[in-house]
Protein backbone atom coordinates (compact mmCIF):
# COMPACT_ATOMS: atom_id res chain seq x y z
CA UNK A 1 0.00 0.00 0.00
CA UNK A 2 1.50 3.28 -1.12
CA UNK A 3 0.95 6.32 1.10
CA UNK A 4 0.26 9.49 -0.77
CA UNK A 5 3.10 11.94 -0.13
CA UNK A 6 0.64 14.80 0.32
CA UNK A 7 -1.05 13.13 3.30
CA UNK A 8 1.66 14.48 5.61
CA UNK A 9 0.94 18.05 4.55
CA UNK A 10 -2.77 17.43 5.17
CA UNK A 11 -2.01 16.03 8.63
CA UNK A 12 0.20 19.03 9.34
CA UNK A 13 -2.61 21.46 8.41
CA UNK A 14 -5.10 19.47 10.48
CA UNK A 15 -2.84 19.65 13.53
CA UNK A 16 -2.18 23.34 12.83
CA UNK A 17 -5.94 23.95 13.07
CA UNK A 18 -6.61 21.66 16.03
CA UNK A 19 -3.93 22.96 18.40
CA UNK A 20 -5.12 26.60 18.48
CA UNK A 21 -8.79 25.60 18.59
CA UNK A 22 -8.46 23.19 21.54
CA UNK A 23 -7.69 25.87 24.18
CA UNK A 24 -10.40 28.15 22.79
CA UNK A 25 -13.04 25.43 22.92
CA UNK A 26 -11.83 24.28 26.35
CA UNK A 27 -12.00 27.81 27.73
CA UNK A 28 -15.52 28.23 26.34
CA UNK A 29 -16.68 24.99 27.96
CA UNK A 30 -15.01 25.58 31.33
CA UNK A 31 -15.68 29.30 31.79
CA UNK A 32 -17.86 30.45 34.68
CA UNK A 33 -21.26 31.49 33.42
CA UNK A 34 -22.62 33.52 36.35
CA UNK A 35 -22.62 37.17 35.31
CA UNK A 36 -23.39 39.91 37.80
CA UNK A 37 -23.11 43.72 37.69
CA UNK A 38 -19.84 43.85 39.64
CA UNK A 39 -18.13 41.62 37.08
CA UNK A 40 -19.22 43.92 34.27
CA UNK A 41 -17.71 47.06 35.85
CA UNK A 42 -14.51 48.57 34.55
CA UNK A 43 -11.60 47.39 36.68
CA UNK A 44 -8.17 48.93 36.59
CA UNK A 45 -5.33 48.04 38.96
CA UNK A 46 -7.68 47.28 41.86
CA UNK A 47 -8.90 50.87 42.05
CA UNK A 48 -12.42 51.99 41.31
CA UNK A 49 -12.51 54.24 38.28
CA UNK A 50 -13.37 57.90 38.65
CA UNK A 51 -15.20 59.43 35.73
CA UNK A 52 -15.23 58.03 32.22
CA UNK A 53 -13.05 54.95 31.80
CA UNK A 54 -12.77 55.17 28.02
CA UNK A 55 -9.98 57.59 27.17
CA UNK A 56 -8.94 58.50 23.67
CA UNK A 57 -5.15 58.46 23.29
CA UNK A 58 -3.23 60.91 21.15
CA UNK A 59 -1.94 59.71 17.80
CA UNK A 60 1.58 60.67 18.92
CA UNK A 61 1.75 57.56 21.13
CA UNK A 62 1.14 55.33 18.13
CA UNK A 63 3.66 57.23 16.00
CA UNK A 64 6.32 56.76 18.67
CA UNK A 65 5.45 53.08 18.82
CA UNK A 66 5.79 52.73 15.05
CA UNK A 67 9.15 54.50 14.98
CA UNK A 68 10.34 52.30 17.85
CA UNK A 69 9.15 49.22 15.99
CA UNK A 70 11.05 50.23 12.86
CA UNK A 71 14.31 50.55 14.75
CA UNK A 72 13.62 47.43 16.80
CA UNK A 73 13.21 45.44 13.59
CA UNK A 74 16.46 47.00 12.38
CA UNK A 75 18.32 45.39 15.26
CA UNK A 76 16.72 42.04 14.47
CA UNK A 77 18.20 42.26 10.97
CA UNK A 78 21.54 43.71 12.09
CA UNK A 79 22.38 41.12 14.75
CA UNK A 80 22.70 38.03 12.49
CA UNK A 81 24.61 40.12 9.96
CA UNK A 82 27.05 41.26 12.67
CA UNK A 83 27.52 37.68 13.93
CA UNK A 84 28.34 36.37 10.43
CA UNK A 85 30.28 39.47 9.33
CA UNK A 86 33.62 37.62 8.97
CA UNK A 87 32.13 35.09 6.53
CA UNK A 88 30.32 37.66 4.40
CA UNK A 89 31.85 39.47 1.50
CA UNK A 90 31.80 43.05 0.33
CA UNK A 91 28.38 42.57 -1.29
CA UNK A 92 26.76 41.93 2.12
CA UNK A 93 28.53 44.98 3.54
CA UNK A 94 27.16 47.20 0.77
CA UNK A 95 23.68 45.68 1.21
CA UNK A 96 23.73 46.52 4.92
CA UNK A 97 24.90 50.06 4.20
CA UNK A 98 21.93 50.48 1.86
CA UNK A 99 19.60 49.05 4.53
CA UNK A 100 20.94 51.43 7.20
CA UNK A 101 20.73 54.35 4.76
CA UNK A 102 17.05 53.58 4.08
CA UNK A 103 16.33 53.46 7.81
CA UNK A 104 18.18 56.74 8.34
CA UNK A 105 16.14 58.26 5.52
CA UNK A 106 12.95 57.03 7.22
CA UNK A 107 14.10 58.61 10.49
CA UNK A 108 14.78 61.95 8.79
CA UNK A 109 11.37 61.78 7.11
CA UNK A 110 9.62 61.10 10.43
CA UNK A 111 11.59 63.88 12.08
CA UNK A 112 10.68 66.43 9.40
CA UNK A 113 7.01 65.43 9.48
CA UNK A 114 6.98 66.13 13.23
CA UNK A 115 6.29 62.56 14.28
CA UNK A 116 8.96 62.78 16.98
CA UNK A 117 7.75 66.05 18.51
CA UNK A 118 6.09 65.70 21.88
CA UNK A 119 3.54 68.49 22.24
Amino acid sequence: MQVNEWIFIGIFFLIAWIFPLMPLIGARLLQPKRANPSKLETYECGIETVGEAWVQFKVQYYLYALVFLIFDVETVFLFPWAVAYNQLGMFAFVEMLIFIALLALALVYAWRKGALEWA
